[in-house]
C-alpha cells in the first residue's frame, strides 16, 4: 500500500515545452473543428453533468440519477426545494464544471502529479457510473473510463504527462464552446429551458448575466490553466 501512496504522489518532471505547446493546439482544434467536436463534445457533457451531482450532492440535495445522451446532451435529475440557495448553486454549477476541472487539472499537472490526476478522473468516472441512469450513459463512462485506464496501462510511463496535458487544454478550451453555443442558441430562443433560463426564474437576474458569468468563470479559467501549464514560467 506505501509503494501505492509513494507512487502516486511521487513529482513527475514535465515534458519539453514542444509537447506542451502541441498538446495545447491539439485541444484547441478537436475543441475549433466542428467534426471532431461533435465526436468529443460528450466528454464535456459528463464534466458538466458532473458538476450538477457533485453540487446537488454539497448542497444536500437528493442525487436520483444522471443521464447522457447520444446527442451529447445530459440531464441530472434531483429532488429537494425548487427554489433557494441549494437550486440556484446546483443549477450553476454545470456550465463551469470543465473549466474548474480543467483549472484544477492544470494545477496538479504543472506540479507534476499527474498520477493523482489520472486516478482522479478515473475515480469520478467511477462514481458517475453509480447514478447513470440509461445504458447509453453506462457505456459512455465505461468506454471513456476504459480507455484511460488502457492508455496509462500499456503506454510508457512519460505518455501519462501527454494524456494529462491533453486532457487539461481540452476541458479548458471545451468549457468555453459550450457557453457560446448556449448564448448562439439563446438568440433564436431555441433554449427555454437552458440552465442559465432556470437561473433567470429561481433569481432576478436575466438569463444573459448568468451566460455572461459562465463565460467569465470559463475564460478566468483557461488564462489561469495557461499559466499553470506554461513551460517557460
Amino acid at each position: 500500500m506505501s509503494e501505492v501512496w509513494v507512487t502516486l504522489t511521487r513529482a513527475q518532471s514535465g515534458p519539453p515545452p514542444w509537447v506542451v505547446l502541441l498538446s495545447a493546439l491539439a485541444a484547441l482544434g478537436v475543441v475549433a473543428w466542428s467534426s471532431s467536436w461533435h465526436l468529443s463534445r460528450g466528454l464535456i457533457t459528463i464534466a458538466h453533468e458532473g458538476g450538477h451531482a457533485l453540487m446537488a450532492l454539497l448542497t444536500r440535495r437528493k442525487l436520483q440519477g444522471i443521464r447522457l445522451h447520444s446527442d451529447t446532451s445530459g440531464v441530472t435529475l434531483t429532488r429537494g426545494r425548487p427554489t433557494g440557495p441549494g437550486m440556484v448553486l446546483t443549477a450553476s454549477a454545470g456550465y463551469v464544471a470543465p473549466s474548474l476541472l480543467g483549472l484544477g487539472g492544470a494545477w496538479l499537472t504543472a506540479s507534476g502529479h499527474v498520477a493523482i490526476l489520472i486516478t482522479i478522473m478515473i475515480g469520478l468516472l467511477f462514481c458517475m457510473l453509480l447514478v447513470i441512469r440509461n445504458l447509453f450513459g453506462v457505456v459512455s463512462l465505461l468506454v471513456t473510463g476504459g480507455a484511460i485506464f488502457a492508455f496509462t496501462w500499456y503506454s510508457a510511463p512519460d505518455m501519462d504527462a501527454v494524456l494529462a496535458y491533453l486532457a487539461v487544454w481540452f476541458l479548458l478550451f471545451g468549457g468555453i464552446r459550450p457557453i457560446l453555443e448556449l448564448q448562439s442558441k439563446r438568440r433564436h430562443g431555441r433554449t427555454p429551458d437552458s440552465d442559465a433560463d432556470q437561473l433567470a426564474r429561481l433569481t432576478f437576474l436575466p438569463a444573459g448575466f448568468w451566460v455572461l458569468l459562465f463565460l467569465v468563470v470559463a475564460g478566468a479559467a483557461l488564462l489561469g490553466g495557461a499559466y499553470l501549464l506554461n513551460p517557460l514560467r
